[in-house]
């Protein structure tokens, strides 16, 4: 039985999905108007292991991760770089689907983005309008907060707590249009010179939180299993997309809410605004990505965890330590027995090691007690690695184990390939372009190395780059 923390009633509950075998799960994804830093990746990482856990325990995850890609930070952007905010969200997307697939995150079943859900976000403003919970005033639209009786359920923030200060912690810029400070926008008349779509209410561009009150209805539907994200959305963000959905559907948004720690820095956020942040483009030049998931992946995503080069080198060795015996293992097949009596009680052991891995991440996905059984299964496979004689059935049953829960942590791939294959030269080529466009030219000098390391020669030509392995390869 799995059991997650519910943010909504701040309590573990008996994970019980509307559909049997099936999840309908959202997580808000980020503003895309710079590179992500490691804070941002955590969200990310946290959710592809409770995704990935869920799928190992048989379900069927409809996983919907969205992009902001219209925000007043994206505009800004867009006029320091002298483009249009589409070509900044298109850039940074992409570098977010870089970094993110180097730290074996999946892709997500849909990536919606605002841009591409204006009709329905336009369609729910006015289902809110009709049913009193919205008005507009000159060409902006604000979310009746008053009237949606509870608003606050979820981050515990009563309605007279929020009066001081209203415009303030909802993240609004004050406005006498509003007929009371702690209503917030649904749609924003439109500045000059910036990007606006036409509404019944003139042309203008939507408000943070409909935006994903909008993507959830169109891609998952009215009522959810589980809507995640980090702990910094749980309000105002969070809390204002149930008080729309709820408000226009009547019905339950979502039945579990999660929320995931913060990356901190010393005693502070990571956080871009106050300038104390790792980028994970310039992390991945001095460190394996997989070290990277598995610094993030490995602490319960409920808690905070705080950045250090140490931990980082901690998580460094014991991904080694991994991968090493992992390789061993498989060199040790090769000389393993198929005659030798299976050893019935290591069987029986590393079954109970199975059950003890999912009996702790069955309780609210308990990563760290869980990746505490996967280091005593290694220390089993050292043992047979080492005996004189071993069962190949035993350790070909052990190391398929290893491989299968490991995943679930991001760690793949883990054996030692005899050279890169062509696709994935061509990954890296395509890094090293993306580094040369992005002025880095030490990393894209790095790549060069690396591939040159290999046996593969690059040849830029006025066509492009051109590769071929070096004649002794």
């Amino acid at each position: 039985m799995i059991q997650i923390y519910n943010t909504l009633t701040r309590k573990k509950e008996k994970f019980v999905p509307l559909e049997e075998g099936k999840i309908k799960m959202y997580l808000c994804g980020p503003t895309v108007y710079n590179y992500i830093h490691i804070g941002n990746a955590r969200s990310a990482v946290a959710f592809d292991t409770v995704r990935r856990y869920f799928e190992y325990r048989g379900y069927d995850v409809d996983y919907v991760s969205n992009f902001t890609d219209v925000d007043d930070k994206i505009i800004s952007a867009a006029k320091e770089l002298q483009i249009e905010a589409p070509e900044v969200a298109e850039k940074f997307i992409d570098a977010f689907f870089e970094d993110t697939g180097a730290l074996a995150v999946q892709k997500a079943d849909c990536h919606p983005r605002v841009m591409e859900t204006i009709p329905e976000i336009i369609d729910l403003i006015e289902t809110l309008i009709e049913k009193g919970y919205a008005y507009e005033v000159d060409g902006d639209v604000y979310y009746h907060t008053k009237n949606f009786a509870d608003y606050g359920k979820l981050s515990g923030i009563t309605l007279d707590e929020l009066q001081e200060g209203a415009s303030e912690r909802l993240g609004e810029v004050d406005s006498e249009k509003k007929e009371a400070p702690i209503d917030f926008a649904l749609w924003k008349k439109a500045k000059e010179d910036e990007i606006s779509w036409n509404s019944p209410w003139g042309q203008g561009r939507p408000g943070w939180h409909i935006e994903c009150s909008a993507m959830v209805k169109k891609y998952l539907g009215d009522t959810i299993d589980i809507h995640a994200g980090g702990q910094d959305l749980q309000f105002p963000h969070h809390e204002n997309e149930i008080a729309q959905s709820e408000a226009a559907t009547g019905k339950t948004f979502a039945n579990y809410w999660m929320h995931n720690g913060f990356v901190t820095m010393g005693d502070e956020k990571m956080s871009k605004s106050l300038g104390n942040f790792k980028l994970v483009k310039d992390l991945r030049k001095l460190y394996d990505p997989q070290v990277i998931r598995f610094f993030l992946s490995t602490s319960h995503y409920r808690r905070p965890v705080t950045y250090s080069e140490a931990a980082l080198e901690d998580a460094k060795a014991n991904v080694n330590h991994i991968r090493t015996a992992i390789n061993n293992g498989y060199h040790r097949l090769e000389t393993a027995e198929d005659t030798l009596p299976s050893d019935e009680e290591t069987v029986q052991n590393l079954r109970k090691n199975i059950e003890r891995f999912e009996q702790a991440m069955d309780d609210d996905i308990q990563t760290q007690n869980g990746i505490t059984v996967i280091y005593e299964m290694i220390r089993e496979l050292n043992r047979m690695i080492d005996a004189e004689h071993v069962s190949k059935y035993v350790l070909e049953f052990t190391l398929n184990t290893l491989i299968e829960l490991l995943a679930i942590f991001g760690l793949e791939n883990l054996e030692d390939t005899e050279e890169l294959l062509d696709e994935d030269i061509e990954h890296l080529i395509q890094q090293r372009e993306d580094a040369r466009a992005d002025k880095d030219f030490e990393q894209a000098d790095q790549i060069r190395d690396q591939l040159k390391e290999q046996g593969i020669i690059l040849e830029d030509t006025n066509q492009g780059v051109r590769w071929k392995r070096a004649e002794n390869n």
